[in-house]
């Protein structure tokens, strides 16, 4: 398989917010990329991660006081929130940007199936996240430390390959 360009995500985490404080973070020059809310489930538990979202083009703050389902969870009050900021040597474009979040935020839900996530559990196909590599710091919680596009998506899924054997001499 031909071996592309490989895309780093540096992604830093910080947290836990309650959602009483997660509001707050409105400032326009830092406060967007990607969130994972963790709380009750009726199925899978308490303080499961249950939804990863993303603040593209608007901040965190503004982002999680559209969202309403939480109201509907068993214990609204103790969610925890963590805000993942996309970090590396230098800011891109607005565009760059931007599309970094929306890969970043896609793989990290097709990984993690979070329980409230639907929309984008999909089968993988998407070829723009086969060379996303995603390199998670600070307060992660219960994401893995490193997600490999080529390791999730279909890409490898036909590859023919032989397991390693000594060679007789």
């Amino acid at each position: 398989m031909e071996q592309k360009n490989i895309k780093l995500i540096h992604i830093d985490w910080d947290g836990p917010y309650k959602l009483s404080e997660i509001l707050s973070l409105t400032d326009e020059v830092s406060d967007y990329g990607v969130y994972q809310i963790y709380g009750s489930h009726n199925v899978y538990g308490s303080n499961v991660l249950l939804y990863i979202g993303k603040a593209d083009r608007q901040t965190i703050g503004k982002r999680l006081s559209q969202e309403l389902w939480w109201w509907s969870t068993s214990d609204p009050i103790n969610l925890q929130i963590y805000c993942g900021r996309l970090a590396g040597e230098f800011t891109p474009t607005d565009n760059q940007w931007s599309e970094e979040i929306d890969l970043a935020e896609k793989l990290l839900i097709n990984v993690h199936k979070p329980a409230y996530n639907t929309q984008n559990l999909i089968p993988i196909l998407d070829e723009s996240l086969r060379n996303i590599h995603i390199l998670n710091w600070g307060y992660y919680r219960d994401l893995l430390a490193e997600i490999s596009g080529l390791r999730w998506t279909s890409a490898l899924d036909t590859m023919e390959y032989n397991v390693y054997k000594y060679l007789q001499k």
